[in-house]
């Protein structure tokens, strides 16, 4: 299971919106506990490719995420990004670039606009390549987490 708070999911939602027709992207971050997952910082980057079909993190701003990470002792738990008119699942070319098979891959659909559909991946293997969903848990802010 991985665990994000309302707050965090309206930010990545308004930078996805603030990005059409291009794709967001990000990082995020937490503790884990097991299997579970607490995302406690979603951090917002720029995509490079300027693409609605792919996506690249700023590098400056990857690394400056990554220190800030370690200020705070997060661990990277993963990546996010929008899929402007497609669904909320892997693309091939999502599989083909996920290499860390115990990141959780975050894609957030905007495909109908008013109906945003946010799901967590996990993607294993090597050719060919397993697409596992997660459980996704959005909270809000001020209730406690039970991972």
């Amino acid at each position: 299971m991985i665990c994000l708070k309302q707050s965090d999911y309206e930010k990545m939602l308004r930078h996805a919106e603030r990005e059409l027709p291009d794709e967001a992207c990000g990082l995020i971050a937490g503790v884990m506990n097991g299997e579970d997952r607490e995302i406690r910082e979603v951090y917002l980057l720029t995509n490079t490719d300027h693409s609605d079909k792919h996506f690249s993190l700023a590098p400056k701003e990857q690394f400056a995420a990554i220190r800030d990470m370690r200020t705070k002792g997060l661990v990277l738990l993963g990546s996010w990004h929008s899929h402007p008119a497609t669904p909320s699942r892997p693309s091939a070319e999502d599989q083909r670039l996920a290499f860390d098979s115990k990141a959780s891959y975050l894609i957030l659909s905007l495909m109908e606009r008013d109906r945003p559909v946010l799901r967590a991946f996990r993607i294993t293997g090597n050719d060919p390549k397993t697409v596992e969903q997660e459980e996704l848990v959005i909270r809000q802010d001020d209730s406690p987490v039970s991972l």
